[in-house]
Parts: structure tokens; C-alpha cells; sequence
């Protein structure tokens, strides 16, 4: 029988801009170089720069092949998961590794804060998809928003962001995420879209928040505003809608451990249809499975609006107001 105790691989996620896409976890929890007042896992506990092989690549490798023999086929690989996948010093090994494993394509998501770093810049080279952020227009609102490590000035992670997408070949997407009180206004959306006409990204992804927030004061910005926003850029911007992925899914229902639903839920925080398309079980069985969690004292549910989000509790730590 083969184990499904699963440390470095999660999901498949039901990804608004990816389809079904197979997470890959490259450092411990929150190991990041922000602390973004938005962030779905809660506040950074471990804010760094140093980059290192925080997980031993030849054991995801190995635990990535026998995620894929199981099935189903994924839309897309992606590295990303509980913090900042470029901080792991082997991302370029790991990305060659997994081409030699299969043909689905390999996404790297990641906030772009150390793409100024010429090692990081050429690690990334044979990934078929970047998808760095740019969450700010000046280093005020960077600091505000993304509260970065001191060693990453907001100018040097722009021209990072450039550099990197004037060499890299493939599609590079940025993501602009938007913040109501914050960054929100035509004035601060004017800024980022200035920024984007010297980045020039294949594609501007414009959203906002739609999880639980690191602070509890964080809130989206309206659709309809989001909508108007996006005319400041250069360029057509796709607006990412808060629907459940369009993606049909699989044939044949996927037999899943409890074990999977938290490993997706301590990386994501997920509605029950979340969890139903990611893992690709029948909506009943998901919500039944996570009242079951739930009553275990496993996971935790917490109301974005009008959305009920599952996820494992995370340890409390410092909050200070933005």
C-alpha cells in the first residue's frame, strides 16, 4: 500500500488562475521574506533572506513521483506553499528534477522580492511560468502592505522584477493585489501601473482578497472597482474572478486521507467546494469530511463574508496593526 503521508506535496488546489494544480512546498511554514497584512497563513514567523535547502530536494523529487503515478493528472505543478519558494537554495535542481518526471508544466509562485538575485534569476530559467507579485507603487506602501525583510528596498525589488522579466523567455504573470484603505484608490493603482510599463509582464493579473487575512482588518475591494482599475493599465488586464475554477474535473473519484484534506487546509485555507474540486471528491463527501475534522479539534472555520474557509489553526502570534 502505498503511504499517503505526504510532507512537501499538497492538493491538487482548485487554483482561480492555474486550473488543478499540484502543490510543491519548499520551506517550513512561514518562512518568507514578507509579512503581507493579507496573507492567507497568518503573520510571517520567520522572516529571512537566507536562502538554503530548508527541505532535502531529492526526498520532494521522490515524493512528487509517486504523487503523480496515483493521479490525476494536474494542470500544472506549482512551488509555492507556506512561504517563499525562491528562498530554497536548490529551486533550480528541483525544477529540473520534475521535468525529468513528467511533461506537466512547472509554475513558480512567488512575491518577486529576490528576483534581483542573479542566482535566484537563473534557478528559474526552465520554469514554463513565473508568477511574481507587485503589490505596491512606492516604498511607503510597500512597507505598509508587504512588510519586507530590511534588506529588500523597495527599488531593488523592482528592478529585480524587471531584470528578471527581460531575460526569462517563457510567461512571466504578475500578480497586483489590491487592498481596500490601502491600495485601492485610483492614486495608488496609478503608481503600480506605472511600474508596469517598465516590468512588462506577459499578462497583469488583477485581485483581491478573498481568504482570511493575517490582520483582521484587511478587506477586498470591490468587484465592480477592481474592474475600473484595471483600465489604468497599460495594457488589457484580467481581472481574476472569485468563481470556483471552470476546469471540469476528472473521471472517477479520488480515494483521499484525512491526512491530504489538512495537509491542502495548514497551506490554503479552502472552502468546502474548494476542498471538493482540489481533491476531487463529490461536495457532500468533502463537507462531511470536514465537520468530521472539525469536530475532531483539527481544523478551524472562519467567515470571509458570505464563505465559510477551513483551515488547520495556526499557533497565535504578535499581531501589530498595519
Amino acid at each position: 500500500m502505498v503511504s499517503t503521508d505526504w510532507k512537501y506535496v499538497y492538493g491538487p488546489v482548485a487554483s482561480r488562475r492555474l486550473g488543478r494544480s499540484l502543490g510543491v512546498d519548499l520551506v517550513p511554514f512561514k518562512t518568507c521574506t514578507y509579512d503581507c497584512v493579507y496573507c492567507q497563513l497568518g503573520r510571517t514567523t520567520c522572516q529571512t533572506t537566507l536562502r538554503s535547502e530548508y527541505v532535502p530536494a531529492d526526498k520532494v523529487l521522490a515524493e512528487l513521483k509517486t504523487k503523480l503515478a496515483l493521479g490525476p493528472k494536474p494542470d500544472y505543478i506549482s512551488l509555492a506553499g507556506s512561504g517563499e519558494p525562491t528562498l530554497h537554495a536548490r529551486i533550480g535542481d528541483l525544477i529540473d528534477g520534475i521535468k525529468l518526471l513528467t511533461r506537466v508544466p512547472v509554475a513558480v509562485l512567488t512575491s518577486g522580492s529576490l528576483l534581483w538575485v542573479p542566482d535566484v534569476q537563473e534557478a528559474l530559467m526552465e520554469a514554463d511560468l513565473v508568477m511574481p507579485s507587485l503589490d505596491a507603487g512606492d516604498e511607503a506602501m510597500f512597507q505598509r502592505v508587504n512588510r519586507p525583510h530590511r534588506e529588500i528596498p523597495f527599488q531593488v525589488m523592482v528592478d529585480g522584477l524587471a531584470d528578471f522579466t527581460a531575460r526569462f523567455r517563457k510567461l512571466v504573470w504578475l500578480e497586483v493585489l489590491l487592498v481596500e484603505d490601502l491600495t485601492g484608490s485610483e492614486k495608488e493603482v496609478e503608481k503600480i501601473a506605472a511600474l508596469t510599463r517598465r516590468i512588462r509582464p506577459g499578462r497583469v493579473q488583477l485581485n483581491t482578497v478573498s481568504r482570511p487575512a493575517a490582520e483582521a482588518c484587511v478587506r477586498a475591494v470591490p468587484v465592480e472597482r477592481l474592474s475600473a482599475l484595471s483600465r489604468l493599465f497599460p495594457k488589457a488586464v484580467e481581472v481574476i474572478s472569485d468563481s470556483p475554477s471552470q476546469n471540469p474535473l476528472p473521471t472517477g473519484l479520488a480515494a483521499v486521507t484525512d491526512q491530504e484534506i489538512l495537509d491542502l487546509l495548514a497551506r490554503r485555507p479552502c472552502t468546502a467546494p474548494g476542498v471538493a474540486a482540489g481533491l476531487n471528491l463529490h461536495l457532500q463527501e468533502a463537507t462531511k469530511r470536514l465537520h468530521a475534522l472539525m469536530k475532531a479539534g483539527k481544523i478551524a472555520v472562519l467567515r470571509k463574508d458570505d464563505d465559510l474557509f477551513y483551515q488547520v489553526p495556526m499557533a497565535p502570534a504578535d499581531q501589530d496593526s498595519y
